[in-house]
């Protein structure tokens, strides 16, 4: 039991990371109806900015200071995604309003490479880590419950915990804000939202740089699990079977879908995967969203496309 419940958590805690990066591509469409492919470039382009801000920073200024690296650096990286995200809205989004979804799509494909490109020239390409003091050795838990007790990762918990507060903070900003609001009224009808007064614009700026956070933060993560590299990118293939479970609509479905697949495909993985050698946690993710496109394509939560036309 003891072992089925670590796995259990392990693989929730890797849930947690994915619905951190499905929810970039769900803001996105919510607001503006762009499916944004270039999500995972993001990550990795805001987790380049943070790793090597963190490195020049000490160098610039002449002190050593980790903490205050760290911060300074994360300051620095969030400018960035703020001057991508008003780029993106100024010479892209402007002037392909009313286009087709393929044409949006083709656009946020351009937007990936550029990134990728653009962030391998600015920051370089080797791997890079992020150091944000989170702990790394693993510990025992419910020793009197379990014979042995429960082998917990406290970094998995720490990064969960991480992106608990930043869902939380998400959906207190959708629900209780002005802005919040009208991000909402943009959701639901671009052309209602500007006969109101919206500026569908500035509307669009904002929710690329909340995704652009959010991004941020999957890459903070992701970067100090396992290095900043540009296979960082394969994060964002995980988060699109997360947003076709939950919907592309949808935000607690990218959360809920993350939390699914992510303790679907650890428990496939331990038990499952000695009976026919292995590797079923790549794949498990791919044939689950197969499956829902097949019989409720709109995903657990997501309402039908068709209906928002």
């Amino acid at each position: 039991m003891g072992f089925f419940i670590e796995a259990l958590i392990g693989g929730l805690m890797a849930g947690m990371l994915y619905s951190l990066v499905a929810l970039g591509f769900v803001l996105i469409f919510k607001a503006s109806g762009v499916f944004n492919f270039s999500q995972g470039a993001m990550v990795l382009f805001a987790a380049l900015a943070m790793a090597r801000f963190s490195e020049w920073v000490p160098q610039w200024f002449g002190f050593e200071s980790k903490l205050l690296a760290n911060v300074i650096a994360f300051l620095l990286a969030t400018a960035c995604m703020l001057a991508f995200a008003w780029l993106v809205e100024r010479l892209v989004l402007r002037h392909l309003v009313n286009q087709e979804g393929v044409t949006l799509l083709m656009a946020t494909l351009g937007i990936t490479y550029f990134l990728d490109g653009f962030g391998q020239t600015i920051f370089g390409s080797s791997v890079y880590s992020i150091d944000v003091g989170m702990p790394k050795e693993p510990i025992f838990i419910l020793d009197g419950v379990f014979e042995g007790g429960l082998l917990i990762n406290k970094e998995d918990f720490f990064a969960a915990g991480v992106a608990a507060v930043l869902v939380a903070a998400l959906t207190l900003f959708f629900q209780k804000t002005g802005t919040g609001r009208a991000l909402r009224a943009v959701a639901d009808d671009h052309q209602a939202a500007q006969s109101i007064g919206i500026p569908l614009g500035r509307m669009w700026v904002i929710v690329w740089f909340v995704a652009g956070i959010t991004a941020l933060v999957a890459g903070i993560i992701w970067g100090s699990k396992i290095g900043v590299q540009f296979s960082l990118t394969t994060v964002a293939l995980k988060a699109l079977p997360v947003i076709i479970l939950g919907g592309l609509t949808s935000v607690p479905g990218a959360i809920i879908g993350g939390l699914i697949i992510g303790m679907g495909e650890k428990l496939s993985e331990v038990y499952l995967g000695p009976l026919v050698g292995g590797g079923i946690e790549t794949w498990f993710a791919y044939v689950l969203a197969l499956v829902f496109l097949l019989f409720r394509p709109q995903g657990l939560f997501g309402e039908k496309i068709i209906d928002r036309v």
